[in-house]
Parts: C-alpha cells; structure tokens; sequence
C-alpha cells in the first residue's frame, strides 16, 4: 500500500535513489531544504510498506494577481513504480492545495521539450502547453499550465504564439 505524507528533512537521506533518472532535475541540498522551509504544504513523498521512497513532488506558490499560481519544481518516481499513477496522485495533491488552500489561477511546470513521456502524461492530466522557452538551463523547456476554479474564463492558459526566452519570464 503506498503512503503519501509530508516530506521531512529524513527524507532528503534516503531519496537518492529516485533522483537517478536521467530525465530527473537534481538539485543541491540548499534547494530541497529551501523549499521544505517555505513551502511545506507543496512537498510531499510517496512511500512504499517498509519506508521505500517511491516518488515525490516539490513545488511552491508563487506570482501577483490573476498570475498567482501553483508551481511544480520537480514530481518524479523510482522507475519500478511507474505505470501505477503515482505521479497523477501527487500532481493532484499539487493541484488541489493550490486551488483550495492557496487559492491560485493555475498551475504550471516546465518540462524538457524531448521528454514526450512526459508531455503526454501532463496533456492527459489536462495540462496545455502555454508556452516555449529557449535557452532555459540545459536546453529548450516547455511551459505547460492547467486552470485552476478561480481562472473561470481559463485566460490563464491562452497559448502564446511565440517562443520566449529566460529573460522575459515573469518569474523564476
């Protein structure tokens, strides 16, 4: 039976192991503490019978006015435990504390433009792809947002028709 909960400063001990992925962001420990500090209710583990991480999700709060939103830093999962959606579960917990608790327009991630894997997986959890940023640490990242209840008229996740670049980001 998996368990979902709270990610605690053990954690960062003992998930090593699902950050090996090659498809996963790796971060220093300054980082992972940073947003355990700040954004507690944003980061969670999924744990299997005998404490075995098997995924989980960072992510924060963030922006001003109608771009006040969910964001998803990191959500992964150990490769022997894919295909069960692990990662749909934790994304839900994402979603529903910031449309809840937090009362955010959307929620948004950035995902590798080569990862389809992933792309497909966030298009079938109803995720748009809002935008293209180039140059965006290692390469070319993809925008992908999903509406929250508050953004009625979904403005949120209008596309924008042209690539962007770092630096006209909104925020990091």
């Amino acid at each position: 039976m998996t368990t979902i909960r709270r990610f605690c400063c053990d954690d960062l001990l003992r998930f090593s192991s699902v950050n090996l992925d090659h498809l996963t962001e790796t971060f220093n420990m300054s980082f992972y503490m940073t947003y355990l500090a700040r954004w507690p209710d944003y980061f969670h583990v999924a744990e299997a019978p005998g404490n075995r991480v098997m995924g989980y999700i960072m992510g924060k709060v963030e922006g001003q006015g109608e771009s006040w939103h969910g964001h998803v830093t990191a959500v992964t999962v150990a490769p022997e435990f894919r295909r069960q959606q692990l990662a749909k579960k934790l994304m839900n917990l994402l979603e529903d504390i910031s449309d809840k608790i937090d009362k955010a327009y959307f929620v948004d991630l950035f995902v590798r433009a080569s990862n389809t894997p992933a792309i497909k997986m966030y298009e079938k959890l109803e995720y748009i792809i809002y935008r293209r940023v180039l140059r965006y640490y290692s390469g070319r990242k993809t925008d992908m947002r999903k509406a929250l209840s508050r953004d009625v008229e979904k403005k949120s996740i209008i596309p924008l028709k042209r690539p962007v670049t770092p630096d006209e980001l909104e925020y990091d």
